[in-house]
């Protein structure tokens, strides 16, 4: 008996999740999910495809078609639509959290870093994070073909930059609801249907690629009061590309009338709601 009891591995506590523990624990989370990714570079190549060829489908086969401000003149469509394609491009990045989570659920991988002793969020807020620092890459990437496909901006650098943090501030907010949708499915395949099926709707009933002017009097409320729309007509404004004549408001929405601000707080509430939720659902569901 005392040579088993001498021999019995001693089990490491687990440290209270302070705020200094949790984010060392959720940079080395992250870390390992870059890492992950630079060795599949496919994943990056694949989520770089498809919002380069909305860019220019858009811009070339709908560009002379619809009417900004009674006209058909390309280059103002393309200044209308940029923001919408951005931010359903770093939106869009949901479904590859949801799966990229969903997979870890699968293999198992979240169960061997519930015997670590770690925060209980960091393993959520290091993949978030990785996820954040992949759609900037996109999102860089994304601005460089606009940019050849004669998209310009009209304010100064700093108005720009800020544009596009607005667009990854609701990148990352929606990333935790991809993260809930993975913890609550059984496969990868299954995150990736349901990060993208309420997508479609969010984003076409919006002020993203044509102005609101033009829907029905119900779905102007709607979209109205939609957050995507907040973050692109704030895009829009702190990129120089709102359109004279195309008011962004037609129901004097407050969110309309104040794209920035509603669009911080739209973001800042579904990190809070959703992260909660998410590390609610992590502890149970990986018990």
């Amino acid at each position: 008996m005392s040579a088993i009891a001498k021999d019995a591995p001693t089990l490491v506590p687990r440290p209270s999740a302070g705020v200094t523990q949790s984010v060392k624990d959720s940079l080395v989370v992250a870390r390992r999910n870059l890492i992950r990714m630079t060795r599949i570079p496919e994943m990056v190549i694949f989520g770089l495809i498809q919002p380069i060829m909305f860019v220019v489908l858009f811009t070339y086969v709908f560009g002379g078609s619809i009417s900004i401000g009674g006209s058909t003149d390309p280059q103002l469509y393309k200044e209308f639509l940029m923001a919408g394609i951005f931010a359903q491009t770093v939106t869009f990045a949901t479904a590859g959290a949801g799966a990229g989570i969903a997979d870890d659920m699968h293999k198992g991988l979240i169960d061997r870093f519930r015997s670590l002793p770690m925060a209980r969020g960091a393993v959520l807020t290091g993949r978030t994070l990785a996820d954040l620092v992949q759609t900037t890459l996109t999102l860089v990437v994304l601005a460089g073909v606009a940019l050849l496909v004669g998209w310009r901006t009209h304010e100064n650098i700093g108005k720009v930059i800020c544009g596009f943090l607005l667009l990854l501030l609701l990148g990352y907010a929606f990333s935790w609801i991809g993260a809930l949708i993975g913890l609550s499915v059984r496969t990868p395949e299954a995150a990736t249907s349901g990060g993208l099926i309420w997508l479609f709707p969010l984003t076409f009933i919006s002020n993203a690629f044509v102005p609101v002017t033009g829907m029905p009097t119900f779905l102007q409320h709607v979209a109205e009061w939609n957050p995507f729309s907040a973050t692109v007509a704030g895009a829009r404004e702190l990129f120089g590309n709102t359109m004279p004549g195309v008011p962004e408001s037609v129901t004097g929405a407050w969110p309309m009338e104040h794209p920035i601000i509603a669009s911080v707080i739209w973001s800042v509430l579904i990190i809070v709601v959703f992260r909660t939720l998410a590390v609610r659902k992590y502890r149970s569901a990986a018990s």
